[in-house]
């Protein structure tokens, strides 16, 4: 079981203060009428206190739904040399319990990347990275099911290998009772003014359902995701899976929430969804 190297810092450690936190940014969202089926959803991933009130957008858009399986896809903010990583134990911990991560897709998945690319999913212990965990104390309060995790971490920000991966993906969870999470933040330490138009230029490439327009717009400095890799995997699949619309929910950025509008990071939350 991989212990958490994050709860009690970058969210609430004790069990029944993670539960309230989370509701909370739950329960204060305003979401708009969403049409069809939400078979994914992006969401950012600082400290619960920072990004916490946009990701609960995400997440309440999958409020009640009962999956048998969550692929969470995240950058990986370290040090390795493999492209593309998931995890080398049996499950993630956090203090709301434990997820069990689906073997078996894991192989399946791994099977088909080895076969398109030439490489597979490296699997690591005692890895630090907060982007993917962040996520999972939200997904076990909003989702009524027990589910097991797909969980892929991202180094790779090439689209050969993101689309690789997004159409894998695809196959992979063909026919389950699947959602994907694309895990990632916006643009990084500019001022508020900058961020909003990096930021909006961005979003509006991920509300076209344009992961190609993504990369374009971060080779040109016009908008900037840190989770690109993965952002872009996931629409990949999501449009594999029959997903036709992406509903951007929430915006905003870490200075709203610190008041300092010097250096900020954004914020995204969106709904994917199948409306045909």
């Amino acid at each position: 079981m991989r212990p958490s190297p994050i709860a009690g810092q970058w969210y609430e450690g004790e069990p029944k203060a993670l539960v309230r936190s989370v509701d909370s940014y739950l329960d204060h969202t305003q979401l708009p009428e969403l049409r069809g089926e939400v078979i994914g959803v992006v969401a950012p991933h600082a400290g619960h206190q920072y990004s916490g009130p946009v990701a609960g957008y995400a997440f309440a858009a999958l409020r009640g739904r009962t999956p048998d399986l969550v692929a969470v896809l995240s950058p990986f903010h370290n040090l390795h040399n493999a492209p593309l990583l998931t995890s080398a134990y049996d499950a993630y911990a956090t203090p709301l319990g434990t997820i069990p991560i689906d073997d078996v897709s894991v192989q399946e998945l791994n099977t088909l990347l080895k076969s398109s690319l030439g490489f597979g999913l490296t699997r690591i212990s005692n890895d630090p990275e907060h982007s993917l965990e962040i996520e999972l104390p939200f997904l076990q309060r909003a989702l009524k099911s027990e589910w097991k995790l797909l969980p892929i971490m991202v180094r790779a920000v090439e689209p050969r290998v993101s689309q690789a991966l997004g159409k894998a993906l695809a196959k992979v969870l063909q026919g389950k009772n699947a959602i994907l999470v694309a895990s990632t933040d916006l643009s990084h330490y500019y001022t508020q003014e900058s961020a909003l138009a990096f930021d909006n230029v961005m979003l509006s490439k991920i509300e076209a359902f344009d992961p190609m327009g993504a990369f374009e717009a971060e080779r040109e400095d016009k908008g900037f995701a840190c989770g690109l890799g993965a952002l872009t995997a996931v629409l990949w699949a999501c449009k594999e899976l029959g997903a036709d619309t992406v509903k951007i929910l929430n915006h905003a950025t870490s200075g709203d929430v610190t008041g300092d509008y010097s250096g900020v990071v954004g914020y995204g939350a969106a709904a994917i969804l199948k409306t045909k």
